[in-house]
């Protein structure tokens, strides 16, 4: 078996150099400049574009970003401050309204309270007037009471 390996290694080589291996890499070297011309260097500028346009969208990406942040955070601010104003409006007008809430409450109690001294003062009148009259016939009523209660006349 080892003889077998020998006499192919003396009679012919693996590999033959000859002049063919001239006209394939002549070959190789046309088919390396063809391909690099009309494959490999338009696909390595589309790539650098495509690259480049993915940059410049990532950059524009950010920079609309930014501005998105920006403008929510003015607008944030502008409905805070909004909110401060209708607060502030909400508290005077619940302070305006408890002042008159209280003024119109202040009117009533002191018409009230004119209303109850007007009658009392007139029932005061009305209590003397009818004591007045009623005075000079509570003795003789008083008489004629006592004489029924007691069967009697009343001196």
């Amino acid at each position: 078996m080892d003889q077998a390996l020998v006499s192919l290694a003396s009679g012919h080589p693996l590999i033959d150099i000859d002049w063919t291996v001239l006209v394939q890499f002549g070959i190789f070297l046309l088919l390396y400049v063809v391909a690099n011309k009309l494959l490999f260097q338009p696909y390595l500028r589309l790539r650098d574009l495509r690259k480049q346009g993915i940059d410049g969208a990532r950059v524009e990406a950010e920079a609309m970003s930014a501005r998105a942040d920006a403008s929510l955070a003015a607008y944030e601010k502008q409905l805070a401050a909004a909110r401060n104003r209708a607060n502030e409006e909400g508290r005077k007008v619940r302070a305006e309204a408890a002042a008159h809430e209280k003024d119109v409450t202040d009117k009533a109690r002191a018409a009230a309270q004119k209303a109850i001294d007007s009658a009392t003062a007139t029932m005061r009148q009305e209590t003397d007037a009818a004591r007045l009259q009623l005075l000079p016939q509570a003795n003789a009523l008083a008489k004629q009471i006592a004489s029924k209660l007691l069967g009697r006349e009343v001196a």
